[in-house]
């Protein structure tokens, strides 16, 4: 959906809100217009900001993308699109996208405000991300996958599992990469992310590091991807 031009001008130097969309999951739910872009909140985080996500868009600055053997892509939380748009508006990269979203709010929020903003093939489940992923054959499928699930600013306890991560594993094509989104806002947070990272992510995913991106940690299954040796730690 597209804005008055005086608005999208005047959201540079206010936030804009354009509309309130609660649902049982998310009861403070939202879409504002800030810095010519929709951004998708809900009471404590940020779920989407087009391609001003920072957190996936400081990481595939920092990743050869055309060292991905194809371009078969899984989203998990598809907040408004800002992965896909991110990588087809800011990198070139001709995906083909499966996004899985449980929430319908922002399944209808996205279809209304970016996705058709996309040149890319996009298919999207309104589905549990976690039982969606647990339900799928264990073949390789995707090249990329980009886990980016909360609840508000918490990420529900089956997606920190051994058996997700697994099953994760099982997804990824030779040479592919899961990108792993954790919150680093505090010092509990930080700690968390630290533990997971080293004693379940890393387990499942040897060598793997994570980018420090001040309040969040990208986690990076596969550094072979990498421009150069990221300045973060590694197992």
């Amino acid at each position: 959906m597209k804005q008055p031009r005086w608005k999208i001008w005047l959201s540079y130097l206010w936030e804009w809100h354009i509309e309130s969309a609660p649902s049982t999951l998310n009861p403070h739910l939202y879409v504002s217009l800030k810095r010519g872009r929709y951004q998708l909140s809900t009471a404590h985080a940020v779920y989407s900001w087009g391609d001003l996500y920072r957190n996936f868009k400081l990481s595939f600055e920092q990743m050869t993308l055309d060292r991905l053997s194809g371009r078969e892509v899984l989203v998990l939380g598809l907040g408004l699109g800002s992965v896909p748009l991110i990588l087809e508006q800011r990198f070139g990269f001709g995906g083909r996208y499966t996004a899985v979203e449980r929430d319908e709010s922002v399944v209808y929020l996205a279809h209304k405000y970016t996705l058709d903003q996309l040149s890319a093939p996009l298919q999207v489940h309104c589905a549990d991300a976690y039982a969606w992923v647990m339900a799928q054959p264990q073949r390789p499928t995707f090249d990329l996958i980009a886990m980016d699930v909360f609840v508000d600013d918490v990420i529900p306890v089956d997606f920190e599992s051994a058996d997700f991560l697994e099953a994760l594993r099982g997804l990824l094509l030779p040479g592919g990469v899961l990108l792993y989104n954790r919150l680093a806002a505090s010092a509990a947070d930080r700690l968390a992310s630290q533990r997971f990272f080293e004693r379940a992510f890393a387990k499942s995913f040897p060598g793997s590091v994570y980018f420090d991106l001040g309040t969040n940690w990208m986690l990076l299954s596969n550094p072979s991807v990498l421009k150069a040796r990221p300045k973060c730690d590694k197992r």
